[in-house]
């Protein structure tokens, strides 16, 4: 890739951009296979509107939050070498190149799929670039928390583009607010509950040992405001709700009889899986010092092991969309990612 044409697909922060997609693409699946009988060719046209639409307006509001933040990126170590400290980019393009690859996203949804899928793709730009970028990340230590609402909007992204009928009622607020809150069902709700519960553990694991980097450039981080303890009791307050929220996965699915095989199958498998998870933030040391690479081992490794939550969880939900079998095989895969990771953990530990 030409290397003006790489500095640029950084600005999108791509690795970000693909995992809040991928929770988009699972939400278009899941309303398939509950709502449409079962995957299409329309299920395929689906993904690609909504992977298309949903990469440009994400990459361009994180191509605009590098343009705001290019005070503080030069000064510390993990975004030093962005595109714009660099000087492989100007901020003012950047800025531009951020703003049309939003209106560009935001106007394929549109077209391609409805303004119900456009407004959310639109809202999660706004509120990322303006509510956090802007107002939050240098303001408060809750800022990924409120912030992370921008984050948990692909699967409602997702759901509305594949409820091809939908349009915005602008007759008064309060069908408006309806139109675009009522697209069919609870599970892209719950989808969206599950990322915004998520982030905040997720995120802060990564903090526990990068504070002191965010406190020099004066961004109120949990850890350098509260100190880790009260973050590390944050972080266990949402793992726990993580967990309750999970009880709630075959209720949003919406076609399951209460208490039948397959309810019980995604209720617990669900709800056991974010009890490991909870176990991964619940094992972090905050008193263990850093390793060869500055990082806290045991903080790492639950920021590694939410990747892999994230991507289990909707694989339960879109596996249970299908079938009892194919929910049986979600959660064979789900055992064999847990005890692999476990394993290579116990295997380091002995090291």
């Amino acid at each position: 890739m030409n290397g003006k044409l790489a500095s640029y697909f950084t600005l999108t922060k791509p690795g970000v951009v693909i995992l809040l997609q991928i929770t988009g693409i699972c939400s278009v699946m899941a309303h398939d296979l509950l709502e449409a009988g079962g995957l299409s060719g329309n299920t395929a046209r689906t993904i690609v509107v909504v992977l298309i639409g949903g990469y440009l307006t994400a990459g361009g509001a994180n191509s605009i939050n590098m343009w705001y933040d290019r005070d503080i990126d030069p000064l510390m170590a993990r975004t030093a070498n962005r595109p714009i400290p660099a000087g492989e980019i100007q901020p003012l393009s950047a800025l531009l190149f951020g703003i049309v690859m939003s209106l560009i996203g935001t106007l394929w949804l549109y077209v391609m799929a409805n303004p119900v899928a456009a407004f959310w793709a639109s809202f999660s730009v706004m509120f990322y670039v303006f509510v956090y970028s802007i107002w939050l990340k240098r303001t408060s230590p809750q800022n990924i928390v409120i912030g992370g609402i921008a984050g948990s909007t692909p699967p409602l992204v997702g759901w509305s583009a594949s409820e091809q009928s939908l349009e915005i009622s602008t007759d008064s607020l309060q069908s408006m607010f309806e139109s675009v809150t009522e697209i069919g069902s609870m599970m892209p709700w719950l989808m969206f509950f599950v990322i915004f519960l998520w982030t905040p553990p997720h995120f802060w694991a990564l903090a526990l040992y990068k504070s002191k980097e965010y406190g020099e450039v004066g961004v109120p981080m949990m850890p350098n405001v509260k100190g880790k303890s009260r973050t590390m009791l944050e972080m266990k307050i949402y793992s726990v709700a993580l967990m309750v929220v999970s009880l709630y996965a075959p209720i949003a699915n919406g076609h399951l009889v209460d208490n039948d095989t397959s309810f019980n199958v995604l209720r617990w498998s669900c709800f056991l899986l974010s009890g490991w998870y909870a176990s991964t933030v619940w094992r972090i040391d905050i008193n263990e010092g850093l390793d060869d690479k500055g990082r806290m081992p045991t903080a790492a490794r639950s920021f590694f092991f939410s990747l892999y939550y994230l991507a289990m969880f909707f694989l339960l939900l879109v596996s249970s969309s299908w079938n009892l079998q194919i929910s049986f095989i979600g959660v064979i895969i789900c055992i064999g990612i847990i005890f692999r990771l476990e394993s290579d953990t116990r295997s380091k530990e002995r090291a």
